[in-house]
């Protein structure tokens, strides 16, 4: 296993740029000042600035954003379930309501102890997914808080643990590739069991008699433009993105930001080089043909 890569320092750079040129943007540490619990209220424990979300044999629990937003970036903090996880799922996610609905996700596949835990990712467009991606993580994320994050501007969408790239979704509409633009999305977060799937493939299952089965959270962060219920996607696709005679100039769409530098596909590359154990665009039992974005670029 290689060494850790570096931090990255474009997004530091696009916080600074955020504080002169950014607006309609929201931006806090406290959960309940972003985000509301939706199901299981009494599996909800709060520790100062810490959220403690438990899955137990009788229910999960999840909470989303009181708000959606349309570009931007989402941070947070997560601590996953220490021990024998095995059969559980936490997910941290963005997205739109209906069939044809946007979607980014981050599922963290629980494990036997001594296991490491696998990081699933998915990208839904128009309601179509089956674009996983998995990897293990250089480090133990069970130990303590690392910061989960989805950089999201009309160029692409970035995954990233701890500043560092681990996945990139680019915008190939050139290609005939559609590309999530313009939707607005929500934040969630949800813990459950799914053993009929997420460990070895449902070959292990949930062991009740570790529960609960604890996710601790902090650091909630959300730098994006957020978009009033009532207003018709295109026209939040218009106010939200710089120019388009609305005066407004937004950090997302800063030159920097349209692309990965160099150090950062070099951070991906060795992520995708030493950690990455699937890929659908390499599974060609599932597809025969190669997906048309997987032919242009690395994601």
């Amino acid at each position: 296993m290689g060494a850790v890569p570096l931090s990255m320092g474009w997004f530091f750079l696009g916080f600074s740029l955020a504080i002169v040129l950014l607006v309609g943007s929201a931006s806090s540490a406290r959960f309940d000042q972003l985000f509301q619990p939706t199901w299981a209220m009494d599996h909800f424990a709060y520790e100062g600035d810490t959220l403690k979300m438990k899955l137990d044999n009788y229910s999960g629990a999840g909470f989303q954003s009181k708000s959606k937003y349309m570009f931007g970036k989402v941070n947070i903090q997560i601590k996953l379930v220490e021990g024998d996880s095995a059969g559980t799922v936490t997910a941290f996610y963005m997205s739109s309501e209906g069939p044809k609905h946007h979607e980014f996700d981050f599922e963290f596949l629980g494990n036997t102890t001594g296991e490491p835990y696998i990081v699933q990712t998915n990208v839904y467009v128009n309601g179509v997914g089956n674009r996983e991606q998995r990897l293990n993580l250089w480090f133990d994320p069970t130990k303590d808080f690392h910061t989960y994050s989805i950089l999201w501007n009309q160029r692409q969408v970035v995954f990233l643990v701890d500043q560092t790239p681990i996945r990139v979704h680019t915008n190939m509409e050139h290609k005939g590739v559609p590309f999530p633009r313009d939707q607005a999305m929500g934040v969630y977060s949800s813990i459950w069991n799914a053993d009929d799937w997420a460990t070895q493939g449902g070959r292990v299952k949930t062991d009740w008699s570790h529960a609960p089965f604890i996710a601790s959270y902090r650091g909630f962060e959300i730098d994006g433009c957020e978009c009033p219920v009532k207003v018709a996607s295109v026209d939040n696709t218009r106010r939200c993105t710089s120019g388009n005679g609305n005066g407004k100039r937004f950090w997302w769409d800063e030159p920097t930001l349209q692309e990965l530098n160099v150090h950062q596909s070099h951070q991906l590359t060795w992520v995708r080089a030493h950690h990455m154990i699937y890929d659908y665009c390499t599974d060609t039992a599932r597809f025969p043909s190669v997906p048309v974005e997987c032919e242009h670029h690395r994601h």
